[in-house]
């Protein structure tokens, strides 16, 4: 049941930035929990990969390229989800950037004891 809720959450999220980023296209909120679910799942599945592959240079940049791993996933779901777009991969890096920024705060506010 958390999962879920995170999932909805991500995709309200989701679909905000949506609408404040201006090359970031969602058509629907069905849209934004499919981008919101497939994210979760490139994190589980792809991004323990990439980040093996890539050690050497995440090291070398004291892990500042895991913010281009981040941007990469959210370009591979562009590319798997028809009413996902990002126009290029520096939107895609602003995007990943603020996804997980507002996925903290409101994660945290939501898991705080005595809710």
């Amino acid at each position: 049941m958390k999962t879920l809720l995170q999932i909805i959450l991500t995709g309200v999220i989701v679909l905000v930035l949506s609408n404040i980023l201006g090359g970031v296209y969602v058509t629907d909120f069905f849209t934004a929990i499919v981008v919101a679910a497939l994210l979760a799942l490139l994190n589980i599945f792809v991004k323990p990969i990439l980040l093996i592959l890539t050690l050497p240079v995440t090291v070398l940049t004291f892990g500042l390229f895991l913010l281009v791993i981040n941007a990469l996933i959210i370009l591979m779901a562009d590319g798997l989800i028809g009413g996902f777009s990002v126009d290029g991969f520096w939107w895609a890096l602003l995007f990943s950037i603020l996804l997980s920024f507002l996925q903290s705060l409101i994660f945290a506010v939501a898991e705080r004891p005595g809710r």
